[in-house]
């Protein structure tokens, strides 16, 4: 007899073997995820790297040589895309008010534009804000993605990104969680306009 036949609950809980196979870790705060994490998931991918978060500025702090690894990546063949929050929408105005902290929603955004810039011409880097119609939806819910492998943070009501809980998940399955999540950021990035102050 199989242990599962054995032992099916003790086997159960023990495995994961439904759709929550693909969460590989959660985090109570995005702030809780070790940055050397957010290293390796950016320095093993290799065709695809997606950051869809509205601001995304916490990367150029926390990550090393984040510039230099981008421009290596690009220039390896790897596709680096960023998706924001357009600085001067009213979506961005909102979360202002909502946030009420010093260091603005769109003066993060300008933070990141603002590193983005150095890296005009490089071949593969693109940049785009998400469209006015969708700009709740991203400000809502930042999706970075590193080829089959994805951080996804749900924003929490009145918190900054890195008060919110946070999910690492790698794919396993057609239709699971990665896709799902990874099916939400292209879809924004499809009707998104190009980022003129970064190009």
């Amino acid at each position: 007899m199989s242990e599962a036949m054995l032992w099916p609950n003790v086997v159960r809980s023990a495995i994961k073997t439904g759709p929550d196979r693909e969460i590989v870790s959660v985090y109570p705060y995005r702030s809780a995820c070790p940055s050397s994490a957010w290293g390796q998931l950016i320095g093993d991918a290799k065709g695809d790297l997606f950051f869809a978060g509205y601001t995304n500025y916490f990367l150029w702090l926390e990550q090393p040589n984040f510039l230099g690894t981008l421009r290596a990546k690009a220039e390896a063949g790897c596709r680096v895309r960023f998706l924001l929050g357009d600085p001067d929408g009213e979506t961005t105005a909102q979360r202002e008010r909502i946030e009420d902290v010093a260091l603005t929603v769109s003066t993060r955004i300008r933070i990141t534009l603002e590193n983005l810039a150095k890296l005009r011409g490089v071949e593969g880097v693109e940049a785009r804000y998400s469209a006015a119609d969708d700009a709740t939806n991203h400000v809502s819910l930042s999706v970075f993605r590193f080829d089959s492998q994805a951080l996804v943070t749900p924003h929490l009501a009145r918190l900054v990104g890195h008060d919110s809980p946070m999910m690492h998940l790698r794919r396993q399955q057609q239709g699971g969680m990665f896709d799902r999540f990874a099916a939400h950021a292209e879809e924004l990035w499809e009707r998104a306009t190009p980022a003129p102050t970064a190009w």
